[in-house]
């Protein structure tokens, strides 16, 4: 008895599909649930696993396109072997119940609407155990863990990449009651006729040993898989040696030709593709969306950076010993700007639809950067706390933002935005306006650059600020005053303690 597989519906817009690559060969044994090829669309890359056990026969080539329900293969179930693996037996010794629990995308904040299936960690049926992570699940805000709510077999029902609205079904599992968790092995699968057949898994590489192999210049192709069906692990990259260079006793160049270089070196020319992550397509819509939708100028000033740098050079110690912490340059700049932002409200305000909303607090945003995007956590009535507040806030927001532990509530809510480049070295930038919100300052690095004062030469640590502003409600006399008020009050940091 043979069945065949056809192309699954793998999103509501997709309508066809291209076959990548086919793991298995014509012929080949495969194992229930083992990935048989893989599928492109113009969104996503899936992997289609096998329906049953048997004997695999190739109806499509790789390369070629198929609508939703055309025919990839079929499997020849007569030739199945009775051998069971691993996983049935512990399923068995779990006691099945036969309640089967679905489980539905949680919600995971006010403002968010729908997320994407990033990883995940457990395979289609795999025992989990309660509360055990199964998958991790992205927003356009943050990262979530997604956690078994039974113990028992999981059925995967969204595959890697769907975006799925809140309350969408994403998994099954199959109730079982006593499940122990084990080491899975399961039976290597049997020779064919054609010779016999690897593991998909085998000279694969995990995603930390690739990364390992890149940066060392070693191909997959010179190392032994010890992982689990002959995968490389971050061990076996790590013992691999990088290819020697080839024999420079190579035969000479015809005279009347020119040979083409030699390069004995590693030099690697190979390509690498990333999928876009669900926070930086957000953040690349978003930024698009500003530079479209707002009349966003920028305008530019300098500041003397010398009576900061003394201030802070003669009580940095006093300052840590008293409050724990260290006394930093965006302290100066929250209060500075909370100030200026208070004698022109236009540039704490914002659009909503045709009303302009003024706010009496500052609720500053601080641009941080992280291995999975920029994202803005932000400090609640900046104008009310003290310099060591501001920077104890400042390093709360910061590392959460570095773990990835954010919520949503602390991202949310700005009426002003600080980044600063010059911990880069950017020494001038437009930076684009953090939407909702009409402005944002600019940082840059400190520069000793000369400068005129009473007549003399003189030099002096300069660092150069912009501000970003959406001219539909900030007039240019209001922007450039705001600028010239943060100079003022950087300048003279004594304004900020009078409030003058």
């Amino acid at each position: 008895m043979s069945l065949t597989v056809k192309v699954p519906t793998v999103g509501e817009s997709i309508n066809e599909v291209t076959v990548s690559q086919w793991t298995k060969k014509d012929g080949d044994y495969v194992e229930l649930d083992e990935i048989i090829c893989e599928l492109e669309s113009d969104k996503a890359t899936f992997e289609v696993a096998a329906e049953s056990a048997g004997v695999i026969h190739i109806k499509a080539k790789e390369g070629e396109t198929l609508e939703i329900g055309g025919v990839l293969c079929e499997i020849d179930e007569s030739q199945a072997k009775s051998e069971e693996s691993s996983t049935e037996a512990t399923v068995e010794e779990a006691k099945p119940t036969g309640e089967v629990l679905e489980m539905h995308v949680p919600a995971v904040g006010e403002s968010i609407n729908e997320v994407t299936i990033s990883q995940w960690t457990k395979k289609e049926g795999d025992v989990v155990e309660l509360d055990e992570v199964i998958a991790e699940i992205e927003s356009d805000k943050a990262t979530f863990d997604l956690t078994a709510e039974a113990s028992g077999v999981l059925r995967i029902i969204a595959s890697e990449g769907d975006t799925l609205e809140i309350g969408s079904l994403i998994c099954k599992i199959e109730v079982a009651e006593g499940v122990v968790k084990s080491e899975a092995t399961t039976p290597a699968p049997p020779s064919t006729s054609s010779g016999g057949s690897t593991s998909y898994a085998a000279g694969h590489a995990s995603p930390a040993a690739s990364k390992i192999m890149s940066e060392k210049g070693v191909s997959a192709n010179s190392i032994q898989g010890t992982g689990k069906g002959g995968r490389i692990t971050k061990e076996d990259a790590l013992r691999a040696e990088k290819p020697a260079p080839p024999s420079a006793n190579k035969q000479e160049a015809s005279k009347t030709e020119l040979a083409p270089p030699v390069i004995d070196q590693g030099v690697s020319r190979a390509q690498k593709r990333e999928k876009m992550s669900s926070l930086r397509k957000t953040i690349s819509k978003r930024l698009v969306s500003v530079k479209n939708e707002t009349a966003m100028l920028t305008t530019f000033n300098e500041v003397n950076m010398k009576p900061i740098m003394d201030i802070r050079k003669k009580y940095k110690e006093a300052f840590k010993e008293k409050h724990e912490i260290g006394l930093g340059f965006m302290s100066f700049f929250t209060k500075a700007c909370c100030m200026a932002l208070q004698d022109w409200p236009a540039v704490n305000a914002m659009i909503d639809g045709e009303e302009i909303v003024y706010n009496d607090y500052c609720d500053v945003s601080i641009a941080v950067s992280t291995p999975k995007g920029l994202v803005v956590p932000v400090i609640r009535n900046a104008e009310e706390l003290s310099f060591d507040q501001v920077e104890k806030e400042i390093i709360r927001l910061a590392t959460k933002a570095r773990d990835g532990k954010l919520s949503i509530e602390e991202m949310t809510g700005g009426t002003f935005t600080i980044t600063n480049g010059g911990v880069f070295g950017s020494m001038l930038s437009t930076p684009i306006i953090n939407a909702p919100q009409s402005a944002i300052l600019g940082m840059h690095n400190i520069v000793e650059r000369p400068m005129v004062e009473n007549g003399e030469i003189v030099i002096r640590p300069i660092m150069y600020v912009a501000l970003s502003y959406d001219h539909r409600i900030i007039d240019g006399r209001e922007s450039v005053s705001f600028l010239v008020r943060v100079k003022q009050l950087l300048e003279d940091p004594t304004r900020l303690l009078l409030g003058v």
